[in-house]
């Protein structure tokens, strides 16, 4: 961050050359006071070294060096930095620092424009560093929910910026050559010195480079052999996990998860030599146990083998998976938190034996209306209708703590609602409609699934079945919501007026500490006050 901001402020100032060549020197002053101080240069070439030196480090951990193209691009810039910027750091910095000569905009263009090659390195400079920042800014934050909300201007600023620069020096270029010339008597460093520190420099970089290299290239000795049924026989390094050395090799294996041991897709039939195997970790002895998996199957990104083995990828990696469906949706195909609430009408069945087909068809489609205008008006999107039953989901956009809020929130505008629609069709009801709702929150794959029209955003997982049973249980007790504690804790809301239970679950071994609420309208006011909590919080903040 420390290097995105000064290349950012930088650039900038190279593009008041737009204004004129005076407006930039001025900027410079001011450019120059800020990074030119002990703390500034501390700052700046402590970020430079340590960048490098972590590049290096990251780059040498690395168990392959086949790597997704933006990620070659990433580092390939970063690490060709330091030979495209030492003779214009030398030439500038240095030279200020070993004898005091301030070098101006007017030298420096004059200089990095003299030749063809000299203003094809600027050029190559300005876009490769910037490229480079906003590469790795992109790839720390583009998980994030919010990023997604702001990355249209993120891609506007990563392009307008290193344009503006590359105008505002060519504006400057014309003006340069009419500024006076600096006289041959001020003292400045002498330039086969300079140019030496840059040999130097580009040694001790290319030698460090050069080093890694080498010591990633050369095979070991103690290469592990993995063959693939019926397929190839792949040599790895020892540490490569199964799952690295098949896309080392570029056998497809399939890996929903991304390889963290999250999901079974990746699993793997051990034929030969599962007699001696590392121990299963815990992160993938619940996913096999989850799975009811043999002792002969492993997952590939969690198994790194300490000799030869004979496997059996058990997914075709030709099947449909949640990883190579068409992401239209920002959140296909990955984990998020989201809050889930499932909605069912009570005593369905009884109803629709005593009405009409069109008559419930058109109920029905009312009552669906309510539920989508109250989902959506509390920033959720409903996942599916099923029967009379709906299956909504909040978060996929917004974060944790706030869709356990809009959930709540969507929860007590339903019981409301229902009571106007209740109101609506007194005169053909027997009696009142009534629902049962559940809601949890937790981590959840959310993802586009289905095949080709019919494919439709949804989720599974615990979280969804959870709410499930909680809507279930909603019936049981006979209340219109079942809500999970730990959904009321993450949207920090509370109910002074309503107890929590511990209840007993439907496939969960422990017992659910759980809400139960007779009429969902009773916690807007709560919710409301929790909103209002975290808005004051923000705006104070």
């Amino acid at each position: 961050m420390v290097l995105l901001v000064f290349l950012a402020s930088h650039f900038i100032n190279h593009a008041f050359g737009i204004i004129s060549l005076e407006t930039m020197e001025a900027g410079r002053a001011g450019f120059s006071a800020v990074w030119r101080s002990l703390p500034g240069t501390v700052l700046l070439y402590g970020a430079i070294l340590v960048h490098f030196l972590s590049a290096l480090d990251a780059l040498y951990r690395r168990r392959t060096l086949k790597l997704p193209p933006a990620e070659l691009l990433k580092i390939g810039f970063g690490l060709s930095l330091p030979f495209l910027i030492a003779s214009h750091v030398v030439g500038t910095r240095l030279d200020y620092a070993l004898s005091g000569y301030d070098r101006g905009y007017p030298e420096v263009i004059r200089i990095l424009w003299s030749t063809p090659l000299s203003r094809i390195q600027y050029i190559a400079v300005l876009f490769v560093a910037w490229a480079h920042g906003c590469l790795g800014l992109w790839f720390w934050l583009r998980s994030r929910a919010w990023f997604q909300r702001w990355a249209a201007l993120f891609h506007m600023v990563a392009v307008i910026v290193p344009l503006l620069a590359c105008m505002g020096f060519y504006v400057a270029t014309k003006a340069a050559y009419d500024w006076p010339r600096t006289p041959a008597d001020v003292p400045r460093t002498d330039a086969a010195v300079l140019y030496e520190i840059v040999y130097w420099i580009y040694g001790v970089f290319g030698t460090l480079l050069a080093g890694l290299l080498a010591a990633k290239l050369i095979p070991d000795r103690n290469r592990i052999e993995i063959r693939y049924f019926g397929g190839k026989t792949v040599l790895i390094q020892p540490g490569l996990s199964v799952l690295e050395a098949s896309r080392s090799a570029g056998i497809p294996h399939v890996s929903v998860c991304g390889g963290r041991g999250r999901c079974s897709t990746c699993r793997v039939q051990i034929l030969q030599g599962a007699d001696r195997l590392p121990e299963v970790e815990d992160l993938e002895r619940q996913t096999l146990k989850r799975i009811a998996a043999p002792d002969d199957v492993r997952l590939a990104c969690q198994l790194r083998p300490n000799h030869n083995l004979t496997v059996l990828p058990l997914v075709e990696a030709g099947a449909p998976t949640l990883a190579n469906q068409p992401a239209q949706d920002r959140a296909a195909g990955r984990e998020r938190l989201v809050a889930t609430l499932f909605c069912d009408i009570r005593s369905f069945t009884q109803l629709s034996e005593s009405k009409l087909p069109y008559d419930i068809v058109f109920l029905l489609n009312r009552y669906f209306g309510m539920v989508n205008e109250a989902v959506e008006a509390n920033g959720g999107v409903v996942d599916k209708y099923i029967g009379d039953g709906v299956i909504a989901l909040f978060g996929i956009d917004t974060p944790f703590d706030l869709a356990c809020r809009q959930s709540l929130a969507c929860a007590a505008r339903l019981s409301s609602a229902l009571e106007t629609l209740n109101r609506s069709f007194s005169a053909e009801l027997d009696a009142p409609l009534r629902v049962a709702m559940g809601l949890h929150a937790g981590p959840a794959i959310v993802g586009r699934m289905g095949h080709g029209p019919a494919a439709t955003l949804t989720a599974i997982g615990d979280t969804v079945n959870i709410a499930s049973r909680l809507e279930g249980l909603a019936k049981e007790h006979n209340v219109e919501l079942a809500v999970s504690a730990e959904l009321v804790n993450h949207g920090d809301v509370t109910f002074p007026d309503h107890e929590s239970r511990e209840v007993s679950i439907r496939g969960r071994a422990a017992p659910l500490e759980t809400w139960l609420v007779l009429k969902a309208a009773e916690i807007d006011k709560c919710v409301a006050e929790a909103t209002e909590r975290h808005q004051t919080r923000r705006k104070a903040s």
